[in-house]
């Protein structure tokens, strides 16, 4: 290690503003659409309306038991925690590079005694066999970043930091609309099992007619066997919807952080489905790409792979550490500090690898071919969120139509059923038309509630790739000690 002379160090000092090695990071261009493939699908949504991106979705249900939920889970979800956590880390490791760009000081102490055997000096006395050395020092080393290994390394981090941040409000987006469409279904198993008991007691009192009607000898033991496997198949559907109800209950509670069971008593009182959004506007391709978190983090985990090409092309070049100390030696601890025992100084190091290029040029590729990897991994996820939104659009736009229809077959089939139970008790009807318009009713009345719940569930589909409404909030930090 050759000694500078501090004109010499100043001079090399000022090269610190050399250009860093390894590509400056470009977004790349990607050819979208203007507008989204299903015009007919966008059209059903009312396009008037444009997706506010700051607005909170869950709130256009008019539902407060949705709204509370969604507020708990955004607060208390583990898997935000856990993608918060990873956010908090790539933050401490952005400042932990940051300070590479500054010199690293450090301060040591020591001291010593000893004593010499008579062996080594013989015919020596005791206090001449006996040595003491203080020393008290501070030392500095600075990389001196010339082709920039410092300067990418930051910038690789700042971008996995961005990245971190975008992938907790993905989990956002995950999380919110989980609640939101487990909710909707909870409540959509309910009114099925609502339908389902209604329909249960409306054929026990088509049974208990039928049975009259047997027992004053008007009626036949196959009206009755009939009649009742109709009703046994019907409550039949009971079980099972209840277990659905129970299992979506314990999910929505695990989602807010809770124990299954915590929400059973608030969440047993039936309730209507929510409403569905007066409009809704996807809005262009362009701008579904600007929100999305997902494509945003893919974006910065490519802007961090291609900074550290820089960093391991660095590695081509030679390293300069500046180095340096200062401190005071003696043997005596009131020497210490006095003119006479300083001690000082400055260094600068070189590090090359030039003799070991075989590896370097191979990270170098490694490198190179991870960026490649995160490229197409970038392109890949643009093409998904258009799909997602193009799959959300059809859906929604569809579910919305059936929905229509099964309304008013739930509508007519409940008329129908009605009008074949007076026509049996006139006598102008067969049981055979009973059962069967009651069979028809059940049937509709369920499919209505299942495609209403869909319509619902869509609608929350739509927003969840629209990346709408997404609060940049934070979950609570629990269990371990802020510094």
């Amino acid at each position: 290690m050759r000694k500078l002379t501090f004109p010499a160090v100043a001079v090399l000092t000022l090269a610190l503003a050399a250009c860093a090695v390894g590509p400056d990071y470009v977004r790349p261009t990607l050819a979208t659409p203007d507008a989204f493939a299903r015009t007919d699908a966008a059209a059903a949504t009312d396009g008037s309306a444009v997706a506010d991106a700051n607005a909170e979705f869950w709130q256009s249900f008019n539902d407060p038991l949705l709204t509370r939920l969604v507020e708990e889970s955004l607060s208390a979800n583990h898997d935000l925690r856990i993608a918060l956590a990873n956010y908090d880390r790539a933050n401490a490791l952005l400042r932990g590079a940051k300070f590479d760009r500054f010199p690293t000081i450090t301060g040591s102490a020591s001291g010593s005694e000893s004593r010499s055997s008579s062996d080594q000096m013989p015919g020596a006395s005791n206090s001449a066999r006996d040595n003491e050395s203080y020393s008290v020092q501070a030392n500095a080393s600075w990389e001196l970043d010339l082709f920039g290994r410092v300067r990418r390394n930051i910038e690789s981090e700042r971008a996995e930091a961005w990245a971190g941040a975008a992938d907790l409000q993905a989990m956002q987006v995950s999380i919110v609309g989980e609640v939101a469409r487990s909710y909707v279904e909870l409540r959509g198993l309910q009114e099925r099992l609502r339908v389902a008991r209604v329909n249960a007691d409306n054929q026990k009192e088509t049974l208990r007619l039928v049975q009259a009607r047997f027992d004053a000898g008007r009626g036949t033991e196959f009206d009755t066997s009939r009649a009742r496997a109709q009703l046994e198949a019907t409550l039949a559907r009971v079980p099972n919807l209840e277990a659905q109800v129970a299992v979506t209950q314990h999910r929505l509670a695990v989602l807010t952080g809770q124990t299954p069971d915590a929400l059973i008593a608030t969440l047993d009182e039936a309730s209507a489905l929510p409403a569905l959004p007066a409009r809704l506007d996807a809005g262009t391709p362009g701008e579904l790409l600007r929100r999305r978190p997902d494509v945003a983090a893919a974006e910065h985990r490519l802007h961090a792979a291609t900074a550290r090409i820089g960093v391991a092309t660095a590695d081509l070049f030679p390293r300069f550490t500046l180095s340096g100390l200062i401190g005071s030696q003696a043997i005596d601890t009131s020497a210490l500090f006095e003119r006479a025992s300083e001690t000082r100084l400055v260094a600068l190091g070189i590090d090359w690898s030039f003799l070991d290029i075989g590896r370097v040029r191979a990270r170098i590729k490694a490198a190179d071919a991870t960026a490649e990897g995160e490229l197409a991994r970038y392109q890949q996820s643009v093409l998904l969120a258009l799909e997602d939104t193009e799959n959300a659009l059809v859906r929604y736009a569809r579910a919305r139509v059936e929905d229509q229809h099964l309304e008013r077959a739930a509508l007519d089939s409940a008329k129908a059923a009605q009008l074949a139970r007076v026509r049996y008790e006139a006598g102008a009807a067969d049981l055979f038309e009973v059962l069967d318009a009651e069979r028809t009713q059940l049937q509709a009345q369920d499919a209505f509630a299942d495609g209403r719940t869909r319509s619902v569930t869509g609608a929350i589909a739509l927003y969840k790739a629209m990346a709408g409404g997404w609060p940049g909030r934070e979950p609570v930090r629990e269990g371990v000690a802020q510094r």
